[in-house]
C-alpha cells in the first residue's frame, strides 16, 4: 500500500500508483466518484510510473487544490526526474477540466464531513 501516513494527510491522497510493486491505490474516501473519472485517474497515474517510474500520488493540498507528485527510491537510476516534471506539468495542462471539478467535489466533500461531525457534537 502506498499510504503509510495517518491523518490528514493520508485522507487528502485521491490515489497514486508504485512502479516498484506494480500497485495501484485508490482512496475508498472518494469511494463516490463516478467509475469514468476513477478509470481515468487509474490511467492517468499508471501510465506516469510506467513511462517514468517511481511512486506517483494524486493529492489535495490545504487549500484543496489537486496536485501531483512524483517520489523516487534512493537507489532508483533509471528514474527520470526531468521526465517527471514535464509529464507532471503536462498532465496539469491536459487535465485541467477534470482537475477542476475534482477540487470541486472536494471542497463539497469536506463541507458535508463537516457538517457531519457538527452533527455528532
Amino acid at each position: 500500500m502506498l499510504i503509510k501516513e495517518e491523518g490528514e494527510s493520508a485522507k487528502r491522497v485521491l490515489c497514486g500508483a508504485n512502479s516498484y510493486i506494480e500497485k495501484f491505490f485508490f482512496n475508498p474516501r472518494f469511494q463516490n466518484l463516478p467509475e469514468e473519472v476513477k478509470e481515468s485517474l487509474q490511467k492517468i497515474a499508471v501510465v506516469f510510473t510506467e513511462d517514468i517510474g517511481g511512486v506517483f500520488l494524486m493529492q489535495f493540498d490545504d487549500e484543496g487544490r489537486l496536485d501531483i507528485a512524483s517520489i523516487k527510491e534512493e537507489d532508483d537510476y533509471l528514474y527520470d526526474a526531468i521526465g517527471a516534471e514535464l509529464k507532471r506539468k503536462q498532465i496539469l495542462k491536459d487535465y485541467k477540466d477534470l482537475f477542476s471539478k475534482l477540487e470541486e467535489y472536494y471542497a463539497g466533500l469536506l463541507q458535508i464531513e463537516s457538517l457531519e461531525r457538527a452533527e455528532e457534537s
